[in-house]
């Protein structure tokens, strides 16, 4: 019998504290265990762990010069000073340089209060600057429908390049030139909108200052809520209402649904709806799509369509994939659609007149919402996008008092959804909200077990070969573009035997997407982000009255009052859509 070797732990003092950590730990690691904040600006921990902006550093007993803490692995016996007064100088000068030839307009940033940057300025006591130098002038990149990007507030820290070419796998920025003129860009510093960037955002949600935000959309729908003559209606995704709350100082996790519609309300929405009840509709038609091409063996794997991130990904990179790809639209794109048509006709309201507002977790939806595909009778499904943090900022603006709302329900008819609908928000919420629904279908039979715990988990890919009746469904999935490209890789070479692939492009899903609240690398190497939003969606799931899409009533009654059957010819007209090879470079 192998008898596995016990870990080997190293003992050392930090801060005349005693730390025992097992051997390969880092002495921030170290520290961190022990309560002692090191300060950092450039690591982010499993992606971006350099040691180049030099923040972190300590004092070794015994030893010259200054040990980085984010790289330099602990020994026995190690004596480490992390708050000297040497220390704490040579901090306060390292800033000082970084400060010296940032643009320093704080009150106006939007990331004004949630900076790392501003915020180790603050901790410093960074009262004055002692080396003002030349600063660069670069032109604002706006070109694209999601991202902003503003070379003038970086400080090459690089864990946007990191996050990038590590996590995603897709290298749209790199560091270029030497020197004084390093900066972050693109192929030939060409705008975002015209290289191989999906807009997923991690960029922007691993970016310690404002150097990269998303573009907002917030004065148009001021516009629209101020004019009269528009009917004004708004629909939040799953994720938002687990994370919202965090922009106003609450629990990670914490579930603000019923303060989230009151808050909307206020603000003056004509209608607050629940872009859930369109998850439920992308089940009915995504699962009778995938029942269809299971029973005649038609372009199998079939693969979720519901991240547009992911989906320009595929058109970018692996065209000759797209007929696996489900035609329908994404539960936002689907719900707007149903919005200006059956809606409008049922309430009798001009659809030209009526602006849809999507709150999403995602950056990637203000490039989808744009798609020329992503209309019907003239008119785009959904007419701007807020992010989760631009929904925070103008319940801000508007002197509400978040954590002081009153719980509120959406509207009827379409605010009704189910807990299969919720679960969206996470990765392999999709499939199990699909399974819950094609298990049924195929048997004819109600689940004994709704509960799909095959597919759920971090781990970034996850296989499995479910049980339906007669038959075995092999499926997977996949959460960030670093692992969707190992499936589509398997696809292309014909190694792949899954029948069913989910597939969201950000890392965790919808809840950690690009335009949720933005965590400090502190914070995400403290406390798991992603585990305390998932939990929060499956209680959401867990305490729904219905948990099943196909057994939503408001969903049953549009399908029998206007769209017929799922998959039918209007659903199709209506509710799914067409994708389209994409140049990675437009230059």
């Amino acid at each position: 019998m192998k008898i596995m070797s016990e870990e080997k732990m190293i003992n050392l003092k930090i801060d005349n504290k005693d730390v025992s950590v097992p051997e390969g730990t880092t002495i921030l690691e170290a520290a961190r265990k022990v309560n002692i904040d090191i300060p950092t600006l450039c690591f982010l921990k499993e992606i971006n762990e350099v040691g180049d902006c030099r923040m972190c550093i300590t004092e070794v007993e015994g030893r010259r010069g200054f040990a980085t803490s984010c790289i330099q692995k602990v020994e026995e016996g190690m004596v480490v000073h992390t708050n000297s007064p040497a220390v704490i100088e040579a901090r306060r000068t390292i800033l000082d340089l970084i400060l010296s030839n940032h643009h320093r307009d704080c009150l106006t940033c939007v990331r004004n209060g949630n900076c790392e940057l501003q915020s180790l300025a603050q901790k410093l006591n960074m009262t004055d600057i002692r080396y003002d130098g030349v600063k660069n002038e670069y032109e604002i990149d706006e070109l694209s429908p999601s991202i902003v990007r503003d070379f003038n507030k970086c400080i090459l820290c690089r864990r946007c390049v990191a996050t990038c070419k590590k996590v995603q796998k897709i290298g749209a920025i790199d560091t270029t030139q030497r020197g004084f003129s390093s900066c972050i860009s693109t192929v030939g510093n060409n705008s975002l909108n015209d290289v191989n960037c999906t807009f997923c955002g991690q960029c922007i949600e691993n970016c310690p200052t404002g150097a990269l935000h998303e573009k907002e959309s917030i004065e148009e729908v001021w516009k629209k809520l101020k004019d009269p003559d528009t009917y004004v209606v708004v629909q939040t995704a799953p994720a938002v209402r687990v994370a919202l709350g965090e922009e106003f100082g609450m629990p990670i996790g914490t579930n603000v649904t019923g303060k989230m519609v009151n808050a909307l309300k206020c603000l003056g929405f004509d209608k607050v709806f629940d872009t859930n009840t369109g998850a439920d509709f992308t089940i009915m038609e995504e699962g009778t799509e995938f029942v269809k091409r299971f029973k005649e063996n038609d372009n199998l794997p079939m693969i979720t369509s519901c991240s547009p991130g992911w989906v320009k990904y595929i058109e970018m990179n692996y065209p000759e994939n797209l007929k696996h790809l489900s035609s329908c639209k994404s539960p936002h794109e689907m719900f707007g659609a149903l919005i200006k048509t059956y809606y409008a006709e049922k309430e009798n309201i001009d659809p030209d007149k009526i602006y849809v507002v999507s709150v999403m977790p995602c950056i990637a939806k203000k490039f989808e919402r744009q798609r020329e595909e992503m209309k019907e009778n003239g008119l785009y499904d959904v007419d701007a996008v807020l992010t989760t943090r631009e929904l925070a900022r103008m319940i801000k603006s508007a002197n509400i008092e978040f954590t002081e709302l009153e719980d509120e329900a959406f509207d009827d008819p379409m605010g009704e959804a189910t807990g299969a609908g919720a679960i969206f928000g996470v990765t392999g919420g999709v499939m199990e909200a699909a399974l819950r629904s094609v298990s049924e279908i195929l048997t004819g039979k109600e689940l004994e077990k709704i509960d799909f715990e095959e597919v759920r988990g971090q781990t970034g890919i996850k296989r499995a070969t479910i049980k339906i009746g007669d038959n075995e469904i092999k499926v997977v999935v996949a959460h960030g573009l670093g692992n969707a490209q190992t499936i589509m890789e398997e696809i292309k070479q014909g190694k792949a035997d899954y029948q069913f692939v989910e597939i969201m492009a950000c890392p965790g899903g919808c809840i950690m997407g690009g335009g949720q609240p933005i965590k400090s690398s502190k914070t995400r190497m403290t406390v798991d982000v992603r585990k305390k939003r998932a939990d929060a969606m499956y209680t959401i799931d867990e305490k729904s009255k219905i948990r099943k899409s196909h057994e939503n009533p408001v969903l049953q009654k549009i399908y029998q009052d206007y769209l017929g059957e799922p998959g039918g010819h209007k659903a199709h007209e209506i509710l799914h859509t067409h994708y389209t090879e994409r140049e990675k470079y437009r230059i």
